[in-house]
């Protein structure tokens, strides 16, 4: 290593440790530190006293796993990331291809909008989708009433409250997988269209063939988020229905909470919390190999 490849790495060293260090602080040390909880009894009583802090072991992680609310809650999340998780990528496909279309001059207006749901505000979605689901005076049931089908309780029926959260979930997430298609779609190039154009392709072969395809890292990145987000689903359930009814709605990052801030029990929802970072590790490396085995 000459002298001036010394110096580089220095100076590359001094700017990144203030950054390296705060992430070491705020980052890497909870991590650990909710590690070592997930292992010990640690609750309310050993915050006023740390001689009641005990060593337990797996015993946390066995508990959670012979809990039924556990493997409930397990369930209500792999349902929610299962049915929003597609649902949320085809329409945020589907508007990227009709924005980035061009076929009107309010291309601009109509991505803005569409991504406006994005940066607002949880509170804020959920008061309006709540009066849209409103049993007696909501929208939607208005509507039904035209149809003349019966008014639905959408978030007070166990069979349609998983079902509404993820509808106004989709809703507001779909803006940000939108702008990412968009940034795919404009990267490809635009002379495979016109030589497939010449010979005869029609919009459904020219989408198979070309754009499709040449998605498949976006894809790949837009599938990851999308089920690492949905898989941390705590909002939506929170807000809307506080996990209820008959704990249709409750999911695993629900119960860490309920566990760790209400219940005080840190120790096990520390284990919780890893349990569901396992979940999200075995998922993310599935769709990495599947998506090795499709490249050429």
């Amino acid at each position: 290593m000459t002298g001036h490849q010394r110096h580089a790495t220095l100076s590359a060293g001094i700017f990144l440790a203030p950054a390296l260090l705060l992430i070491a602080i705020f980052f890497f040390l909870p991590v650990l530190a909710a590690l070592l909880l997930s292992f010990t009894d640690f609750d309310v009583y050993a915050l006023g006293d740390l001689n009641r802090l005990r060593f337990v072991g797996f015993a946390n992680y066995l508990q959670l796993l012979q809990s039924p609310l556990f493997w409930t809650a397990l369930g209500n999340t792999l349902y929610f990331m299962l049915v929003g998780g597609p649902l949320s990528v085809a329409i945020s496909l589907g508007a990227a291809l009709l924005v980035n279309a061009r076929l009107t001059r309010f291309s601009g207006f109509f991505r803005t909008a569409f991504f406006l749901p994005v940066v607002t505000t949880l509170v804020a979605v959920a008061v309006v989708w709540r009066y849209l689901y409103h049993p007696r005076h909501g929208l939607l049931n208005y509507g039904l009433s035209l149809l003349g089908i019966d008014p639905i309780d959408w978030l007070g029926d166990p069979d349609w409250a998983m079902p509404a959260i993820i509808l106004m979930a989709v809703w507001k997430n779909f803006g940000f997988n939108m702008i990412i298609f968009i940034a795919g779609l404009q990267n490809i190039p635009p002379q495979l269209y016109e030589a497939a154009r010449i010979d005869g392709a029609n919009a459904r072969r020219r989408f198979r063939h070309i754009t499709l395809p040449l998605l498949g890292p976006t894809f790949l990145f837009v599938a990851l988020m999308t089920m690492i987000g949905y898989f941390q689903v705590f909002a939506e359930p929170y807000v809307m229905t506080q996990g209820g009814p008959a704990n249709r709605t409750l999911s695993v990052v629900l119960l860490m909470y309920e566990e760790g801030f209400r219940w005080w029990n840190m120790g096990y929802a520390s284990a919780t919390a890893f349990v569901l970072f396992a979940l999200i590790l075995v998922g993310t490396v599935l769709q990495l190999k599947l998506r090795g085995r499709e490249s050429p």
